[in-house]
């Protein structure tokens, strides 16, 4: 037992204090079918400091989408990136349907839920579009909701339509 209590507090202080960050550090987006979708932008973008957020927009070609499957895979960097954790395929259309339906799908579903126009059931008639995710947001989420361990992650997401591969998106981040 400490003989000193204010040792003790700073201690505590400490602990409070010492926290994950987490910071985007690129951001890809690919077509495989430019007849079907294609990305009309897709950055992160650093307003200040301390303001930093991830946007994108898929234009869709042939609509109305009525099957599509979306995949999220987890990589974490270990002499290259390796699976870590993650890869689940959903039926988005059912998924949509009863977000309850899969705890993972709704885990990173809830990423971007608040932030984008995805958040109807089939079909898909307009673009997809996902505006201004906040760093500060998802440093929450990946610290407090679900702690991750540090180090250098990649979120590959697959957009299947119609059981065809249409678009990929990467998300490369590092929680430090």
């Amino acid at each position: 037992m400490l003989k000193n209590p204010r040792c003790l507090l700073v201690i505590l202080l400490m602990t409070k204090w010492a926290s994950s960050k987490f910071e985007f550090t690129n951001l890809q987006c690919t077509s495989f079918d430019k007849s079907f979708d294609d990305f009309e932008y897709c950055y992160i973008r650093s307003a200040n400091r301390s303001y930093k957020y991830l946007t994108l927009k898929v234009n869709l070609f042939k609509t109305p989408v009525t099957k599509a499957k979306l995949t999220f895979i987890l990589y974490k960097r270990f002499n290259g990136y390796r699976p870590f954790m993650f890869n689940v395929t959903l039926d988005a259309c059912r998924f949509l349907r009863n977000t309850d339906s899969s705890p993972i799908g709704k885990y990173f579903y809830d990423f971007f839920n608040s932030y984008s126009n995805i958040n109807h059931s089939c079909p898909f008639n307009n673009d997809l579009i996902v505006d201004k995710i906040p760093i500060d947001f998802v440093n929450h989420r990946v610290t407090k909701v679900l702690p991750f361990p540090e180090g250098d992650y990649l979120l590959e997401t697959h957009w299947i339509a119609y059981d065809i591969d249409r678009a990929m998106v990467k998300v490369y981040y590092t929680i430090s």
